[in-house]
């Protein structure tokens, strides 16, 4: 038996059994069964399955929010608003893929040609714990409105969640084996994408294990997507809302306990504002709650494991002996659970840890630069490029977007994932989309089609 541990108690909550051969072999077969039928239906059949899906997930908000709260410590408030998010996922995907996918008349030499877009088959999405109803939604809503079936490998630290997804499919009535969940480990997920049976994978995780998942996929010509880590910066000019760019940054750096891939984890701010930048930052931080993520008023849960805990304190720990002031924070905290203070490093060196790592925590890394120039310099100089966001008079910001290298950028706003707009990033932070109408069109035939007299 496997244990699935409280990381705000370190109690044991539930435990369970991986997913044997003999499972995953009538999952997959379920899968392929259903994808016959479900291809087959309209979009309007589809997506009022979806809308059944959300309704289903509403009704059950509580059972769902708990489920995070307690399996990877996110705080109630954060858990409520993923399940809305996921719903709300659910329905854009049921009102819009239709018209994402609509065929596309291209004038040739034939009477008439297009491109129509044809499902696969079956989608096997690989999720990690820190968002486990949005980051399976990503998959699974675009997926299925296309006409593919779902197998979902959840992060083995939430199978309630895990399965709890599965039942909503369930209570809203969507044919057996269109959505599937399992908890599996690394050999079993490597002979799922290598099966026949498995079509696509989309994998959101670590840059490492990202690398093991496209290296198996391509040697069985099989395309992927992939969303990997992030080290994002987050550019601060003089000319910024220096009040709004701290409230804005803070949330993003502190959501979900920081364990987010596209926080902002490296803030680049122009000399003059520096001071007072960190001033406003160093205040609204000292506001932020850690404690019992079941309580509305906590801010900030545990990190999900202690092992990763134990981690990102070693990751501060040497970016305080590169140089780097800390401001507030960076002790290891006494007691039960996986806490981790809210922390702020100030004057980071370039060859800190946590200017050249990707740290998930509630850990902010500040640093002064001299101009916009060195800004970007700065900026793009990491392997990953996911996300990055500019503060500085809109218009500036909008033109000055292009410079990074990243796979989206917020000006004057936070980086988030939206089903209306896609998502992904480049070099070593992953490649392909999820989401909006780029996302829907990656595990899809795009089909030439070209008729004659």
């Amino acid at each position: 038996m496997i244990d699935t541990i409280n990381p705000a108690t370190g109690e044991v909550v539930r435990q369970y059994e991986l997913c044997d051969a003999a499972l995953l072999e009538e999952k997959l077969d379920n899968a392929a069964r259903a994808y016959q039928h479900w291809r087959s239906l309209s979009f309007a059949q589809r997506g009022e399955y979806l809308r059944k899906v959300a309704a289903a997930l509403r009704a059950d908000s509580e059972k769902h929010s708990a489920l995070m709260t307690e399996e990877m410590g996110k705080p109630i408030t954060e858990a409520r608003g993923e399940v809305e998010k996921s719903a709300s996922g659910c329905e854009h995907y049921a009102n819009h893929a239709e018209q994402y996918l609509a065929p596309q008349e291209i004038p040739s030499d034939a009477k008439r040609s297009w491109v129509q877009f044809l499902p696969l088959g079956t989608v096997l999405g690989i999720l990690p714990w820190n968002s486990p109803y949005w980051l399976a939604t990503r998959v699974f809503a675009p997926a299925l409105m296309a006409g593919n079936t779902v197998i979902l490998k959840h992060d083995p630290h939430v199978p309630g969640c895990a399965a709890a997804i599965e039942q909503a499919f369930a209570d809203a009535g969507v044919p057996h084996g269109v959505l599937q969940t399992l908890i599996t480990d690394h050999n079993s997920t490597e002979a799922m994408i290598r099966d026949q049976r498995i079509s696509a994978v989309s994998f959101t995780g670590s840059t490492a294990a990202g690398s093991k998942v496209a290296a198996i996929a391509a040697s069985e010509i099989k395309p992927a997507v992939l969303e990997l880590g992030g080290s994002d910066p987050a550019i601060v000019l003089a000319d910024a809302d220096l009040d709004k760019a701290v409230d804005v940054l803070a949330t993003s750096r502190f959501i979900c306990a920081g364990q987010s891939c596209i926080a902002a984890k490296r803030m680049l701010i122009e000399e003059s504002v520096y001071t007072q930048f960190v001033e406003k930052l160093t205040q609204r931080l000292a506001n932020l709650r850690v404690g019992d993520p079941t309580q509305k008023e906590t801010h900030i849960g545990p990190i999900a494991r202690a092992e990763l805990r134990d981690h990102l304190h070693d990751q501060v720990t040497r970016s305080m002996a590169s140089g780097a002031n800390c401001v507030m924070g960076g002790k290891l905290p006494e007691g039960p659970g996986s806490f981790y203070p809210v922390t702020l490093l100030t004057d980071v060196p370039l060859d800190a840890a946590a200017f050249t790592e990707e740290t998930f925590g509630p850990v902010a890394a500040v640093r002064a630069v001299a101009d916009v120039d060195e800004a970007f310099a700065i900026a793009n100089d990491t392997a990953y490029g996911l996300g990055a966001s500019i503060w500085t008079e809109s218009e500036r910001g909008a033109q000055l977007a292009a410079r990074f290298e990243s796979g989206q950028v917020a000006v004057n706003g936070i980086v988030k994932s939206d089903p209306r707009l896609p998502s992904g990033g480049i070099k070593r932070s992953g490649y392909g989309k999820e989401l909006g109408p780029h996302g829907i069109r990656e595990f899809v035939n795009a089909q030439q089609v070209w008729q004659g007299e």
